[in-house]
């Protein structure tokens, strides 16, 4: 994306001096819309930081853009709670993203009797897989909810970021979508639950479009092979049908071939103001051509900042091939997601669609400030490869996250708090580019030590904030993390089964079941 950003190390501790004067600065996947930035960090490794040195707390950030009092979107900038930009603490900043590939796949291990590499689990991905009660803004941009909760970890607790945007009005009027599919028909493929799930999805997806949407097909074995050019849906759709039904595995996957050859003909079929999308169904396992994802990763950041192409991997198979696949997205501007059944299928191309084609935010980041004087330092949970210099954070020439309709995005955060800590904890901004016009916006929500939860799985805490800690001590976990507060794995079993009661949901009673084998895995 951009050599700018900078990389977190995994588990990353943040811990200030103690300040003479407390200083709070500013904070900073819909499917198909979903964004990225970064490169990637070491399992294990640990910094420390201090104001004055080091990543967090080393600069005072700039000027807020000229604020407004309107709501999201209709200033220059909206800030709640606006301050005049004082030395700064600890800051945490990061791209916005969606993705959920890493906890689709990592359940599907466990259900196949393994546990998953610790370098596939991105703690972010499994919290990002669970929907949240935030509230959605009155028009364009973000709502920032900032909550928490005390753990059993003395002075530790968990804070919860969380940013939404508005659903979509899926009978009102969008821009149009230009979708290439570029499908991998590789031997592969041919595994139950694959290839025939992908042709499914797509028979889906095809259903659900406009007429005024177009899409492309690509298909990509030992070598790649247009089968459809950009076609308008419209008096077109049985054309698409048969083209997805006639799909056959072939011989080795050459995913060099099939990208390059979706990115030739997603430029080809390019429509002025549509979302342009190139969609990769794989399982990523390369075993021909350049099997590297740096060999083309040149050829589609081009084509993103030339063309506004991103790039949406969905990931399919019991052995899949995380790592590339995620790179490529990263470097699309996209994200990815997992899909192992048609119920998955259907919620990613169905009930998702909107996400698919409508834009919310381009460059979305975040920045989280803590006060030192409240807060002795922190854990972000995840986002090792999301990561955004600190200074860079009102740098619009810097990448963020594309984010669509109805999208959440979650961080949590273990913060180590000063004993008798009283007044700000934190503030949390998000900062984003109208689509449209380019204009920078900005939306910010704040946290006070009084607020938080006195105990996190108490029964007074939100629902939403214990089904995300759930999700992602259990993330963190599966690659050996050790966040304060975290339960034992037993425990956090038997929590998650009371969530799934207290909720009635089918996806955390799905989780309380993953964390159940993989402790027996563990065992």
């Amino acid at each position: 994306m951009t050599t700018r950003h900078r990389t977190a190390a995994r588990s990353t501790t943040h811990r200030p001096a103690r300040p003479r004067t407390a200083a709070v600065v500013l904070l900073a996947a819909g499917l198909l819309l979903g964004g990225c930035s970064g490169g990637g960090g070491s399992a294990g490794d640990r910094a420390v930081h201090k104001p004055g040195g080091g990543r967090s707390g080393a600069y005072a950030p700039g000027p807020a853009p000229a604020q407004s009092s309107g709501r999201s979107g209709q200033g220059d900038a909206v800030r709640e709670g606006a301050r005049e930009p004082r030395p700064a603490g600890l800051l945490s900043t990061f791209a916005l993203d969606v993705d959920t590939a890493s906890y689709g796949y990592a359940r599907r291990a466990i259900a196949d009797g393994r546990l998953p590499g610790r370098e596939s689990v991105r703690p972010e991905e499994f919290v990002n897989s669970f929907r949240q009660d935030y509230p959605q803004p009155g028009g364009a941009g973000f709502t920032v909810t900032v909550d928490g909760a005390r753990t059993t970890a003395e002075n530790w607790s968990l804070v919860r970021v969380g940013m939404a945007t508005r659903n979509a009005d899926r009978s009102g009027p969008r821009p149009p979508a230009a979708l290439t599919f570029v499908v991998d028909v590789s031997g592969s493929m041919a595994e139950p639950g694959r290839l025939d799930l992908v042709k499914e999805s797509l028979g889906v997806l095809t259903g659900q479009l406009r007429d005024d949407d177009s899409v492309a097909l690509v298909t990509f074995s030992d070598e790649a092979e247009v089968r459809l050019p950009m076609t308008r849906l419209g008096g077109a759709r049985d054309r698409v049908r048969e083209t997805v039904t006639g799909l056959e595995v072939s011989a080795s996957t050459n995913v060099e071939a099939g990208v390059r050859t979706g990115y030739d003909t997603a430029v080809a079929g390019h429509r002025q103001g549509a979302t342009n999308r190139v969609v990769l169904l794989s399982d990523a396992l390369a075993n021909t051509g350049r099997t590297q994802a740096r060999s083309i990763l040149d050829r589609i950041e081009g084509d993103r900042r030339e063309y506004g192409i991103t790039l949406f991997g969905v990931g399919v198979g019991s052995e899949y091939g995380d790592a590339l696949m995620e790179q490529l997205a990263d470097r699309g501007d996209g994200h990815t997601t997992y899909v192992s059944t048609p119920e998955q299928a259907r919620k990613v191309f169905v009930d998702q669609l909107p996400a698919h084609v409508e834009l919310r935010a381009r460059d979305a980041k975040a920045q989280v400030a803590f006060d030192p004087e409240a807060v002795e330092e922190f854990r972000l949970v995840g986002y090792d490869n999301r990561a955004v210099a600190d200074e860079d954070f009102r740098d619009d020439g810097v990448d963020g996250g594309e984010v669509g309709p109805g999208h959440q995005v979650t961080a949590l955060y273990a913060v180590r708090t000063r004993p008798g800590a009283e007044g700000r904890l934190a503030e949390a901004t998000v900062r984003w580019l109208d689509p449209r016009s380019r204009a920078p916006r900005e939306q910010s929500g704040a946290l006070d030590a009084a607020r938080l939860a006195p105990g996190l799985w108490g029964a007074k805490t939100d629902p939403g904030l214990r089904v995300a800690a759930a999700a992602g001590y259990f993330g963190d976990s599966l690659r050996g993390g050790e966040l304060p507060g975290a339960p034992a794995p037993g425990e956090l079993a038997e929590l998650a089964d009371g969530l799934a009661r207290t909720t009635e949901s089918t996806v955390v009673a799905e989780l309380a079941e993953s964390i159940r084998q993989a402790n027996a895995l563990r065992n």
